[in-house]
């Protein structure tokens, strides 16, 4: 995975099932933009909402249901979370 870079992949409920999201941690947000900054790695899967990731120099993520997310270590980004959004997530 590029350290620098947001993935975004689509992915089926069930595929998602298999990497054991059943297992992992629960986030939920209601529409607003705020700062982040990862400590450490991040797996999520989207279940609902729709977020722009705007990170780097000028790139962006578009995070919708039904995709699997790849934050990496050190990240600096901006949420504009637009619909609330729940995913699970694991850190790695």
């Amino acid at each position: 995975m590029d350290n620098n870079k947001i993935t975004v992949t689509p992915m089926a409920i069930e595929e998602a099932e298999k990497l054991g999201i059943k297992g992992w941690g629960e986030w939920s947000c209601e529409p607003s933009v705020f700062d982040w900054q990862y400590s450490d790695n991040e797996t999520a899967y989207v279940f609902e909402g729709d977020v722009i990731v705007k990170y780097g120099a000028g790139e962006t993520a578009h995070i919708t249901p039904n995709t699997l997310c790849f934050f990496p270590k050190g990240l600096k980004c901006v949420w504009d979370v637009k619909k609330a959004i729940r995913k699970a997530y694991k850190f790695n």
